[in-house]
């Protein structure tokens, strides 16, 4: 059965999609270029480093030019993540709900701000998935494509594999297990150094990614979908391949949480299913304890969405600021500013600093040296501080004079 979408739908769908993205844009001023995604923009060639190549070449050195490919991802994504549900819940209304919860989810706010693979990951699977709905058919071209991008495939041809073998798709088999192998070629799979237990890890990054109430429901849901006799969905069968293999191998290894999340977050509408099918079927004098769990559901998930947006304000409380999750992520914008107010454009100091002040037009050169560590007669001092609180220091020497 198909729907049809009124003009009121879409006016609603769209505001969603419009309002997530102006937030996220609003925040992108807050950011600075980390030494990982200078690496992409100047020294590595991937996915990465074309799409934000590009962007820059276009648009020009700023944040906003950086991020721009990935915003465009995530709006994408909501459009396809409101696409894939239009059969899949009882109301119109379940649909936009779903939508706002998946925009509004910690991790993927932080993969559409930051230059990674995850929001493009979860472009690509989501639009495999979209067309497998419409056409009931495995886009085999699509599959190949998505050989490339990124190594998180492997587990995507690892759910294709299970599921040919439930549903007898000899065709689809041979061709999963065959890109399953030459992923696991080109990206290789890292089994080294001494084993250890990050499951606790893993958990606490999954709890994160979606806040800890919703990603606790979403384990039940996938279990009890798991537990049920009834058919299983293309959704379920990749989320839950990629929930069980990164739990798995967490037991051994610290895993790279950003393989597994874009592929577990498709999962949302199948928990979101599960607890409105549970909320209406009781009557209202029975649904306190589920009000309850909303309640704090949303508020966990608005203290989640506080804190990835003014995150800063964690560094009064934090002793250490170099442990600040997002620590990386900041800094650099601050120092290249206060350089140019002191007319210094070239300046000499670690590798990594020295990349990412590229990015804000401080290039390397031999007039100044600059270093955390302090310099014998050094000429600046410069506190970066956020929120009174001083997060780094750095010494500035001019040496041109004294050549």
């Amino acid at each position: 059965m198909i729907r049809k979408i009124s003009s009121n739908q879409n006016l609603q769908v769209g505001f969603v999609l419009i309002f997530a993205f102006l937030i996220l844009l609003l925040n992108i001023s807050s950011l600075s270029i980390s030494y990982k995604e200078a690496l992409n923009l100047f020294v590595n060639s991937s996915l990465l480093s074309y799409l934000t190549q590009f962007s820059t070449y276009i648009f020009g050195f700023n944040d906003y030019a950086l991020r721009l490919p990935f915003l465009i991802f995530y709006i994408l994504s909501g459009i396809l993540m409101y696409k894939v549900t239009e059969n899949f819940f009882r109301y119109d209304k379940d649909r936009i709900l779903n939508l706002a919860l998946f925009l509004a989810l910690p991790g993927v706010i932080s993969a559409s701000l930051l230059v990674n693979s995850s929001i493009v990951v979860l472009f690509f699977v989501l639009l495999y998935i979209y067309i497998f709905q419409k056409t009931q058919k495995h886009n085999e071209y699509l599959l190949v494509f998505c050989l490339f991008i990124d190594s998180s495939f492997a587990i995507v041809y690892l759910a294709l594999f299970f599921w040919s073998l439930k549903y007898k798709d000899t065709r689809l088999m041979l061709i999963s297990l065959a890109l399953f192998t030459i992923s696991m070629y080109i990206f290789g799979f890292d089994s080294g150094g001494k084993p250890k237990n990050y499951f606790l890890d893993t958990f606490g990054t999954y709890a994160t990614i979606f806040s800890p109430l919703i990603f606790l429901y979403l384990l039940y849901s996938i279990y009890r979908i798991s537990i049920n006799k009834e058919e299983k969905s293309l959704i379920y069968y990749i989320s839950a391949t990629a929930l069980f293999i990164s739990f798995l191998f967490s037991f051994r290894q610290k895993i790279l949480i950003e393989d597994f999340a874009p592929l577990v977050v498709i999962s949302l509408p199948l928990m979101l299913k599960i607890f409105l099918n549970s909320y209406r079927v009781r009557l209202k004098e029975f649904r306190k304890k589920y009000n309850v769990f909303i309640f704090f559901v949303l508020f966990m998930l608005a203290i989640n969405l506080f804190f990835t947006f003014y995150n800063k304000i964690l560094y009064k409380y934090i002793p250490n600021p170099s442990k600040h999750l997002v620590y990386k992520h900041h800094v650099a914008k601050d120092l290249a500013n206060y350089l140019k107010t002191k007319d210094i454009n070239n300046i000499k100091t670690n590798k990594e600093m020295q990349l990412r002040l590229k990015f804000y037009n401080i290039n390397e050169g031999n007039d100044y040296i600059m270093s955390k560590t302090k310099i014998y007669e050094y000429d600046e001092k410069i506190d970066i501080k956020y929120f009174d609180r001083i997060i780094d220091t750095y010494y500035i020497k001019n040496i041109k004079n004294e050549k």
